[in-house]
């Protein structure tokens, strides 16, 4: 019990990366049934009623009525952030170049939220921090860089435009969990998802209408296979996963939790291997474990 209270932060870090790692792959499965748009929007169906049950029973409130202004504003753009911004990208990236590799480009956000919260809230770098961004990209590019033994030169093996999406996701969900922790401080993280969802549903929507997108949403809707595949990441991530890393924000610090959320791109490659039937290189292994040490470095105090 001494443990788990010590390391609630650490442990509920690290349930986060788990969760994340079983969601990428539902929701490329989903997104590649019906697109990312469609996925992006349907999940807030199956996650916020979650939530709400959950928050009445637990807090006995289902609503988030005694959150303060504050609290709205930053949670709100959190969300806006993370959640829509960041998320169209991120989901189209696992359409174009696959859960794993996505994931893999995602374990940026660390060094990000770390640029984030120095430019924003004033923490600190380090010299061994700016090391450990450095190891982390070198790690990245081991993946997603091959030569090209004819011309001598480095290439991408991988499609630019999914590289760039799963960055621009990267920094999206970096910056959003640092307005998370601005707005949260010590308000419930259930009530908390709620308010980030409910920012993030009502700027879909109004994408979807200004897109005349609806047809395809309605279309998403009968794909038996693919709901079920939304459902179960639904679950797994806007309701376990994000309320577990708003959990940990209050437990532990920021980096130490970018950094233990970002085991994602280790816990995914067995799954791939067994369930994608993909075929993953030494190489690519290597580069994940390289990125994965970068991150740690980066929190080393």
């Amino acid at each position: 019990m001494i443990f788990l209270e010590t390391y609630l932060g650490e442990i509920a870090a690290l349930a986060t990366a788990v969760c994340w790692t079983l969601n990428a792959m539902a929701f490329e499965a989903a997104g590649k049934r019906v697109g990312s748009l469609s996925v992006n929007y349907i999940r807030f169906f199956v996650a916020f009623p979650l939530l709400t049950v959950t928050a009445f029973f637990t807090r006995g409130s289902a609503f988030p009525t005694d959150a303060t202004g504050t609290a709205w504003l930053y949670l709100s753009i959190s969300g806006l952030i993370g959640f829509v911004l960041g998320d169209i990208f991120l989901f189209q990236a696992f359409v174009e170049i696959g859960s794993r590799i996505t994931l893999l480009i995602k374990s940026m956000g660390p060094p990000l939220t770390a640029l984030a919260g120095f430019l924003i809230m004033g923490e600190n770098i380090s010299p061994l921090g700016l090391f450990g961004m450095f190891i982390t990209m070198c790690g990245i590019a081991l993946v997603i860089l091959s030569r090209n033994p004819q011309e001598n030169k480095l290439k991408l093996n991988r499609p630019l435009r999914g590289i760039i999406f799963a960055l621009l996701g990267a920094v999206g969900q970096a910056m959003g969990l640092i307005f998370s922790k601005l707005g949260m401080g010590g308000y419930n993280p259930l009530a908390a998802t709620q308010i980030r969802i409910s920012a993030a549903f009502i700027s879909f929507t109004v994408l979807i209408t200004l897109r005349k997108k609806w047809p395809e949403i309605k279309e998403a809707w009968k794909d038996r296979t693919a709901i079920g595949n939304i459902a179960l990441g639904a679950i797994l991530g806007p309701f376990i996963g994000v309320t577990l890393s708003l959990v940990a924000l209050q437990h532990a610090p920021a980096g130490i939790v970018s950094s233990l959320t970002s085991m994602s791109p280790i816990l995914i490659i067995p799954f791939s291997i067994g369930i994608f039937k993909e075929k993953v290189l030494p190489k690519e292994i290597l580069g994940a474990l390289i990125s994965i040490i970068g991150v740690i470095i980066l929190f080393l105090r």
